[in-house]
């Protein structure tokens, strides 16, 4: 019988899975032993790299915290309950998101979560939309510590039907939120749709001032001109090069850190490499 075929006496072609398990006869005793079995497997062409990346991701995956890629709250786009309400629809049109979390006075009072469309019935009824309109749309906002860990999260985000979670501290002060897309990226690296910007986009402006988002390929050369900066181009050919070895690791999404006299925070991380950067002068106050 050929090797390709499974031993219970059908024609059927093994799996993936199947082969693999049928490579290796010893078992492995820890993660490390898994991931070592998975490259050999793709060495050998079992899996392809791909496969080994989501297995390494999934791994990797129950080790995460909600703190280790939550979007701090200098860049949640959340909807002010106070706000005017073309203000707000402004704000959801050029954020392109499809869920808001909705605040009151207080920045910590989260009041609930607004989807998108929830509006469109509304919009489509009279073409204005009021504040009480906007209230009475919330529906209930998702909690989690920061502590609570990634596979746990997912698994609650599939069982209850969330698709977003405001992640708080131990005083229960809001220090960031997660959605599912950020978890999904921990396992199959960045989820990008049409509203993505390229990597490759120029410096952007922010509505904040001075604030700008920089992808990590920009080159240190457009860096220096546009910021009249004098960063050396010898070592390193990006940005995104120099800020890597500044933190001494791959820095998750929020991670901050000051720079020859500029504060630079990771918009953008899929863990293996960095993707966009927002810039700010280093004594500048960035108000969500």
């Amino acid at each position: 019988m050929s090797e390709d075929r499974s031993s219970n006496g059908n024609d059927q072609p093994k799996s993936w899975f199947e082969r693999l398990a049928q490579a290796f006869n010893d078992e492995p005793r820890s993660r490390e032993d898994i991931i070592e079995l998975l490259q050999t497997a793709v060495t050998t062409e079992v899996i392809d790299r791909d496969a080994f990346t989501i297995a390494e991701g999934a791994l990797a995956v129950s080790e995460v915290q909600a703190r280790d890629i939550m979007i701090p709250p200098s860049q949640m786009v959340v909807i002010k309950s106070e706000d005017d309400p073309k203000t707000s629809l402004r704000k959801i049109i050029d954020s392109s998101h499809s869920r808001f979390p909705v605040v009151g006075e207080d920045s910590d009072e989260i009041l609930g979560v607004l989807l998108a469309k929830d509006l469109l019935p509304l919009l489509f009824k009279d073409g204005s939309v009021t504040r009480e309109d906007i209230l009475g749309c919330l529906r209930p906002a998702n909690f989690i510590p920061e502590s609570k860990r990634l596979n746990v999260l997912l698994n609650d985000f599939r069982t209850k039907r969330h698709h977003m979670a405001i992640v708080l501290d131990e005083y229960g002060s809001v220090s960031g939120l997660v959605t599912i897309e950020d978890v999904l990226e921990q396992i199959v690296g960045e989820i990008e749709d049409e509203t993505d910007k390229e990597e490759n986009d120029d410096i952007q402006t922010t509505d904040k001032p001075n604030v700008y988002l920089v992808p990590a390929l920009c080159s240190v050369e457009d860096f220096n001109e546009y910021f009249r900066t004098d960063l050396s181009e010898e070592e390193f050919d990006t940005i995104g090069g120099i800020i890597v070895q500044q933190f001494g690791h791959v820095p998750s999404r929020g991670e901050e850190i000051t720079f020859n006299n500029f504060r630079f925070t990771v918009v953008k991380s899929d863990g293996r490499r960095v993707k966009t950067l927002q810039v700010a002068p280093a004594n500048a106050e960035i108000m969500s």
